[in-house]
């Protein structure tokens, strides 16, 4: 499966964006999906993720109550809602494939990585 990831910008601080990831194929609906992001200097880290089903969701503390996951398996895309956006928000955004149905956040529980996109909030 090849994911792409789109939607990031600059934005300023407070603002939105909504982030989409495509998948190649059908092939990821019966996987969960995962949102991760690396900042300046930073490890990549666990924002957000969903089961295969969509029903369930998981969040870093970081973005709860800001963030939204959600997928639509008829497109075989995911998207993060961002809300609120802060300054240390800013980083490059990569969606994941799991390895399994349910949500991890390690990130070797995931096994094809999209090209990420960069994400600037201006404060």
């Amino acid at each position: 499966v090849q994911l792409q990831a789109y939607g990031g910008g600059l934005v300023q601080a407070g603002g939105s964006l909504r982030l989409s990831c495509a998948a190649s194929d059908r092939t990821y609906s019966g996987y969960a999906m995962g949102w991760f992001r690396q900042g300046p200097g930073k490890e990549r880290e666990f924002l957000s993720g969903i089961d295969y089903t969509g029903r369930n969701t998981d969040y870093a503390d970081s973005v709860k109550g800001r963030f939204a996951i959600s997928r639509d398996n008829a497109k075989n895309t995911v998207y993060l809602q961002m809300n609120s956006l802060k300054a240390e928000d800013t980083a490059v955004y990569y969606c994941a494939k799991s390895r399994y149905t349910l949500v991890y956040s390690d990130l070797s529980d995931y096994d094809d990585w999209g090209q990420g996109t960069q994400v600037t909030v201006s404060s």
